[in-house]
């Protein structure tokens, strides 16, 4: 058994400055209002333009489940989207 540990000295040394002090309170410019969002007719294409994963004998059930998040993560950002009034409207363009 060896004797008891030294205990590190967390303090800083005399030399080391601290970062000004910030008010994280204060009123900020609001952002600009975001363009309108156009939802993916076919958001599996992302997956498809990859090639088939370099999977040996499993390529396809991969690509599948890929496809299947991707088209889920597209659903629920639009979802999201259409919640917040961001979805662009067919007359806009």
């Amino acid at each position: 058994m060896s004797g008891p540990r030294r205990r590190q000295n967390n303090r800083r040394s005399s030399g080391a400055r601290s970062a000004p002090a910030r008010d994280i309170w204060r009123a900020v410019e609001l952002p600009d209002a975001p363009e309108p969002i156009r939802p993916s007719a076919d958001p599996g294409a992302l997956i498809r333009s990859l090639g088939r994963p370099p999977l040996r004998d499993q390529g396809a059930a991969a690509e599948h489940y890929l496809t299947a998040v991707v088209v889920r993560a597209a659903t629920v950002a639009t979802a999201l989207a259409t919640s917040a009034g961001l979805i662009e409207d067919a007359s806009d363009g």
